[in-house]
């Protein structure tokens, strides 16, 4: 449910988006940045279809290399497989990937195992610019174990970001990413639907600045989030009639991965402002890719499918409480990153 696309430009979107196999059969042949004279190189279009499975074991194998002599690279895994299937991860074989680590830890470097691979730079980029922050070093509260009741910060490295729905709170969804919509008119599903209950707390997948908070007629009340390396372009939207989001927040505030940002509801499909339009209560996520800002706003929009993500994401939740006094619910345990701004909103 794309909301920054006028009219026009979303119909035509739609035709292209048809053509979208064709398009990502030429990706897999060579790179869409093409440099041409007075041109900006810039990929232009990127397939995410990397794997769950991949996903889960080339972040263990980042994350327990850590301590070790050669340490990987989850990205640079993936973006290795991603160039020998073309992009294709139904070939995906995990003895592929045992194979390409082995070789990583008895010396080899990943410029020798990829010079003679001529789009790897391509696939390493792309899938850097989805998933190259998702991973790292950060500061976490955790209970203290002699005393339950106060909170001590610890060092860890993993996953940094968070579920898009808080802990302990269940959903549903599938893969609906290019199913057709008819509200206004014939388009495509360029999200992913978690379909839960009405004020589910709704959190910040990653660190970054709010761009957008406000109506549209089709994500009903909605929130768009850009990650600080104005890479990702995250998506919320039917957000909860007559109290949407966190009352504190506002657009060019910092939150950080977990915050609570808003709730869960069913509005859209309407002019009319605050209306619940749509059938089933559920929380429309997307994920926009920017590689150069003429893609923001514009017909070269680049939107990914992230079911697979959500399910990476899901062993991660924030925790969260309500506060009788806000009237808000609220992260339990904070986190923080190195050389990275303050929170602007009040959350915790």
């Amino acid at each position: 449910m794309i909301i920054k696309i006028k009219y026009k430009t979303l119909i035509i979107f739609t035709v292209i988006f048809a053509a979208a196999g064709i398009a990502a059969a030429f990706v897999t042949l060579k790179p869409p940045a093409v440099s041409v004279e007075g041109e900006k190189d810039f990929i232009k279009w990127v397939d995410f279809r990397v794997s769950y499975e991949a996903m889960d074991k080339a972040l263990k194998a980042d994350i327990n290399s850590i301590d070790e002599d050669i340490k990987l690279n989850w990205v640079e895994i993936l973006a290795y497989l991603g160039t020998r299937y073309g992009g294709d991860f139904k070939r995906y074989n995990s003895k592929d990937m045992d194979n390409f680590i082995g070789k990583l830890k008895s010396g080899m470097s990943i410029e020798e195992l990829t010079k003679d691979l001529k789009h790897y730079g391509y696939y390493y980029e792309a899938y850097s610019a989805v998933l190259g922050n998702f991973v790292g070093p950060y500061e976490i509260q955790v209970k203290d174990e002699i005393d339950p009741e106060k909170k001590v910060w610890v060092k860890k490295y993993g996953l940094k970001v968070f579920s898009p729905i808080a802990a302990g709170y269940s959903y549903g969804h599938y893969d609906d990413f290019g199913n057709s919509r008819s509200y206004g008119f014939k388009r495509v599903h360029l999200g992913n639907d978690l379909l839960g209950s009405v004020g589910a707390p709704i959190v910040a997948v990653e660190t970054g600045r709010v761009e957008a908070l406000g109506w549209n007629q089709y994500g009903g009340w909605r929130l768009g989030i850009r990650s600080l390396d104005n890479k990702r372009y995250y998506y919320y939207a039917h957000l909860r009639k007559d109290h949407p989001y966190v009352k504190t927040i506002k657009e060019g505030d910092i939150v950080y991965a977990g915050d609570v940002i808003g709730y869960l509801g069913m509005t859209g499909y309407s002019t009319k402002e605050n209306s619940n339009n749509i059938d089933t209560p559920h929380l429309h996520f997307g994920m926009q890719l920017i590689f150069d800002e003429s893609q923001k706003e514009a017909l070269a929009e680049i939107w990914i499918d992230v079911y697979k993500i959500v399910k990476l994401l899901h062993r991660n939740g924030s925790q969260t409480l309500y506060n009788k006094e806000t009237k808000e619910f609220e992260r339990v345990y904070d986190i923080r990153f190195h050389n990275t701004p303050e929170r602007t909103s009040k959350n915790p």
